[in-house]
């Protein structure tokens, strides 16, 4: 079984007007195929590039483990060089990620790779944007940006399978309480509907990232990404222009992650069952009462 899910709509290029109108207004996904392809990091970036630019740097590294109630929400799996991550990454399957090391502040001449597409949008926030690594077969875990901003999500060196969820499906999905991650039990290519009732009948949107894909995903939607090979991404961000958006994106950065933090580290596991069992009412819930409709 799978989820009832449409694919993403794809252009070559598109202008500021047409992208305001049908994608950053209504807050649709977009990949657009051309938009790195002005970038010297089109012809540039692969995963040799990356290696010698970076180097022996000393890399966390997560894994698809669920999390340790007892952990930080990003407590790493490992450590290794990353010119050896990359190595094992380009000849291995492995489920070993990188996204909490930025490589960009490590070789700041790949500032000079990349363009934020300020011809399409503005507020564009990172002066080292995120980067993200992963061996053929792992998976980013359900979940949305805490921030809430706009993201466009470009990838390099192979393929990528991504599935979005629009935020309004956030109780339907199990969503942890005081957390922006799903529960982890099930299985996002294949939910098994009997065990997860609540799933059936979810809409989300689908694609198959290339190298040089860009994808625009609007704020508060959900992502899970699996890499179908040894492959990278860059996440150029911007803020959303509603107050509102921020004032919920400052609330998730302070209050909610202190007081998740908090009672994580005083109450560990019986405080991860009591979310994850408000997780499952909640969902059931939304699932009797028809909702988000």
């Amino acid at each position: 079984m799978q989820f009832d899910l449409s694919p993403i709509d794809i252009v070559n290029d598109i202008s500021k007007e047409e992208f305001e109108k049908n994608y950053l207004n209504p807050r649709r996904p977009l990949i657009i195929k051309n938009m790195s392809r002005a970038w010297p990091a089109y012809e540039k970036w692969n995963l040799d590039y990356m290696k010698s630019a970076v180097g022996d740097r000393t890399v966390p590294l997560y894994d698809s483990s669920k999390a340790d109630p007892s952990k930080p929400i990003n407590a790493s799996a490992a450590e290794m060089k990353f010119a050896d991550y990359i190595e094992l990454i380009k000849n291995t399957p492995t489920d070993l990620r990188i996204f909490l090391f930025d490589p960009i502040k490590q070789a700041k001449k790949l500032l000079e790779d990349y363009r934020a597409p300020k011809e399409l949008m503005g507020g564009f926030l990172d002066s080292y944007p995120n980067m993200f690594f992963g061996g053929k077969g792992s998976v980013t875990f359900l979940h949305y940006d805490i921030d809430l901003a706009h993201i466009f999500h470009t990838h390099f060196n192979g393929r990528k399978h991504i599935i979005l969820f629009e935020n309004k499906w956030k109780k339907r999905l199990y969503q942890i309480p005081f957390a922006t991650y799903a529960l982890e039990d099930y299985d996002v290519e294949n939910p098994d509907f009997n065990k997860f009732p609540a799933l059936e009948g979810v809409k989300g949107v689908e694609a198959f990232l290339e190298h040089g894909d860009t994808l625009f995903m609007p704020t508060g939607y959900w992502h899970w990404m699996k890499y179908l090979d040894g492959s990278f991404s860059i996440s150029l961000r911007a803020w959303d222009k509603s107050f509102g958006v921020k004032a919920k994106s400052l609330y998730n950065l302070t209050v909610q992650r202190k007081f998740d933090d908090f009672m994580k580290a005083n109450f560990r596991e019986k405080y991860m069952s009591w979310k994850e069992s408000l997780a499952i009412k909640r969902a059931n819930k939304a699932l009797v009462n028809h909702q988000p409709y």
